[in-house]
């Protein structure tokens, strides 16, 4: 894998104004609605949507409708340690992705790949736009905002079949990571303990895994539950105004770690919790994918082939992440993450778990994994009735044809499987620090 020491330092262009106790504590993903956003999803909030600033060497609008003169994409040369390949070109596409939260190691892989010098390599010009509380990434896309996305599957399918045309084109994150958080004294130890109790959930589609959870267990979530909208952070499991707490394995599920246990002086451990995770009860389903615009991808070549060389760096990136996992750490805190070092180690070995290993090649999608993601949303439920699908996803909502050619792309030079994958050991620290 081509190494590029300090090439650069990452330049993040900020979507939202959020407050500083805001982003300490908040994660990933969104949709409409008026409950508070979770930490471990990116919501529109009520709040009108903040100017974005461009970066301070990407402020070029991104301009993907032909390739520069001076480009010739489809040809490649070797990396500059002879191992990766490289576009050759003398000026560098310009593209934007949006993220779907602000900097944090979720992410990691994309800030390694401009930090690293990837994109670069690929002749690409990557700004990478910051999201928050007033930012629905898929809808960025669609409106022509951004050139591509990251954005949970079910989600951004919600947003295809209301009329956005965006398709995923590299499934990132293999497994869901989300999970629910109670006390090991609670008595809930699966979904059918939540009966009655105080179920936490951020709102905004975040809430999909919980309520299909429910309708396995038999639930109904207006009458057999009390959700409660939950905030930035876990107080409201600490201070016991829930009975268990939605989570990201990367994220909330360190933050009650790093708390201090009244009872005992010292950070909860554990053993301390009852975790369920939606992944093993069977109702979780795929969340961060490379989202692209659709009628672009399909009568535009200049901006097929720009998706296939962001998709190749961005693959370079998760592998230098999955291989350099404090060097990575360090990227995304000097990219502007507000979580501490130990928190922000966690996070980057928390996710790639979830990326690692990946049968197939990162990014390829499994049909099966993506049937029952769709079966799932077809079959739950909102407060309302209405399911989060009312019909399959039309033809052309993932392609595995511009991953595939990624890493055809790649070669031998990245190993994609990361079939001997083994996560680190990593030490919480009070508060995250």
């Amino acid at each position: 894998m081509t190494t590029h020491r300090s090439r650069r330092r990452v330049h993040i262009a900020v979507a939202s104004v959020v407050t500083l106790a805001l982003i300490a504590t908040a994660c990933g993903d969104d949709e409409e609605g008026t409950a508070t956003e979770p930490p471990g999803s990116e919501a529109p909030g009520p709040t009108d949507v903040a100017e974005t600033t461009a970066a301070p060497d990407t402020t070029a609008a991104p301009d993907t409708t032909a390739a520069p003169d001076t480009t010739d994409p489809s040809a490649t040369t070797a990396g500059p340690d002879g191992s990766a390949p490289a576009a050759e070109c003398d000026t560098p596409d310009e593209v934007s992705l949006q993220l779907q939260w602000v900097t944090q190691a979720q992410f990691g892989g994309y800030l390694a790949a401009v930090e690293q010098g990837f994109y670069e390599d690929m002749c690409l010009n990557v700004e990478i736009v910051e999201g928050g509380p007033d930012i629905v990434p898929q809808q960025q896309l669609a409106d022509g905002a951004v050139d591509f996305a990251i954005a949970w599957v079910p989600k951004a399918l919600a947003s295809r079949e209301a009329g956005a045309d965006i398709v995923n084109i590299a499934q990132i994150f293999q497994r869901s990571g989300t999970l629910q958080v109670a006390f090991a004294d609670s008595g809930i130890a699966s979904p059918a303990d939540f009966e009655g109790k105080k179920i936490g959930n951020w709102g905004f589609g975040n809430e999909y895994e919980i309520f299909a959870a429910l309708g396995e267990a038999d639930l109904d979530p207006a009458q057999d539950v009390e959700l409660v909208a939950q905030q930035f952070d876990m107080n409201g499991l600490l201070n016991g105004d829930i009975d268990a707490a939605e989570a990201m394995t990367y994220n909330e599920y360190a933050q009650v770690l790093e708390a201090e246990n009244p009872d005992t002086g010292e950070l909860y451990t554990p053993e301390d919790l009852s975790v369920i995770s939606y992944e093993d009860v069977g109702v979780g389903m795929l969340q961060d994918a490379i989202w692209a615009d659709g009628a672009k991808l399909e009568s535009d070549e200049a901006y097929r082939d720009i998706a296939v060389r962001f998709v190749a760096g961005s693959i370079q990136g998760w592998a230098y992440c999955r291989d350099n996992v404090e060097a990575c750490r360090d990227v995304v805190v000097d990219a502007g993450s507000q979580l501490g070092n130990s928190h922000q180690l966690w996070q980057m070995n928390e996710v790639n778990k979830l990326i690692w290993p990946a049968q197939g090649g990162i990014g390829v999608i499994d049909e099966a994994a993506w049937n029952r993601t769709v079966e799932i949303a077809q079959n739950t439920s909102n407060l309302e009735g209405a399911t989060v699908l009312t019909e399959a996803p039309s033809e052309g909502s993932f392609t595995n044809d511009v991953v595939n050619e990624a890493l055809e792309m790649l070669g031998d030079s990245v190993d994609t499987t990361g079939e001997g994958f083994e996560p680190i050991e990593v030490t919480v620290e009070a508060g995250g620090a």
